[in-house]
């Protein structure tokens, strides 16, 4: 719980969100269905009324469909223009070998597409990183800041923290949902990505919800599937029945070894092995 003078802060924050949004007039939401940009279309929903916004919902292999199922739900329920847009990453030259720009050759090619878009509805693009996405190894930021893309949520300095804050205290249904980046993420760089491994992915982290894990990844390792859970619910995932039902699921997906990671959740494990700016 935020005390009564952070309270008033996190207020004029969203209040230079609003007033940002306002400035731009007509905007064009990158719209995942996450914490972040779920606050961003709100806000942009009330500052400029329904009329001047579009959220656009990247359809591709590397999203879970529980995220495409929840951008859909939270546009309708908050009554706000949205249309996906049809997007294969597997085809941008690159993209599938898996290096460490990887973010970047998407976003580059992703973002200029959405440009293209936001063009035709005479808006402005914006998306949904915040400030705590300066603080880690994030190369699509570097595409989005080429291609000139607006980041309010940044431009007002939120924080997860006080996104979730707000997002709570707007009845949001996304203030407690847990972060996940996309699917591609999960891959060792080097990795090589294929449709049917995303595939793979998508349906073990949809097994792990369904069992009621709160936070977790499948990350791949060519045959070994690592899986992170939050650490508080390591206890949960390595005890029978349950270890054994997840070691035989992930087998059935065609993973041949299947491990737990001790260290638990963690966001951006796969940047570990990088040794950035060395």
């Amino acid at each position: 719980m935020m005390n009564k003078n952070i309270d008033m802060a996190v207020e004029q924050k969203y209040d230079a969100l609003l007033a940002e949004l306002r400035s731009l007039g007509r905007v064009l939401i990158a719209f995942s269905g996450g914490v972040d940009s779920s606050l961003l279309l709100f806000a942009a929903k009330q500052a400029l009324g329904w009329e001047n916004v579009l959220a656009v919902t990247e359809r591709s292999g590397v999203l879970p469909q529980r995220d495409l199922r929840d951008a859909d739900s939270f546009c309708k329920k908050f009554g706000v223009r949205h249309r996906f847009f049809d997007f294969d990453e597997l085809a941008v030259p690159g993209y599938a070998d898996n290096p460490p720009d990887r973010c970047y050759i998407c976003k580059k090619t992703l973002f200029t597409n959405l440009l293209q878009l936001a063009a035709e509805e005479k808006a402005v693009l914006c998306e949904g990183s915040n400030l705590d996405d300066l603080s880690d190894y994030r190369p699509g930021l570097k595409a989005l800041a080429e291609l000139g893309v607006a980041s309010p949520l940044r431009t007002a300095r939120l924080t997860k923290a006080e996104i979730r804050f707000l997002s709570k205290k707007f009845a949001l249904p996304t203030w407690n949902k847990p972060s996940f980046a996309c699917l591609a993420s999960r891959f060792a760089y080097g990795e090589k990505i294929t449709a049917a491994k995303l595939q793979a992915v998508d349906e073990a982290e949809e097994y792990l919800a369904q069992l009621g894990f709160s936070q977790f990844r499948v990350r791949v390792h060519g045959n070994l599937a690592r899986v992170e859970v939050a650490p508080a619910q390591l206890g949960l995932a390595a005890k029978e029945p349950l270890r054994s039902e997840i070691y035989q699921k992930l087998k059935e997906l065609g993973f041949t070894y299947v491990a737990l990671d001790l260290a638990g959740y963690r966001m951006g494990s796969m940047n570990e092995s990088l040794k950035i700016g060395g």
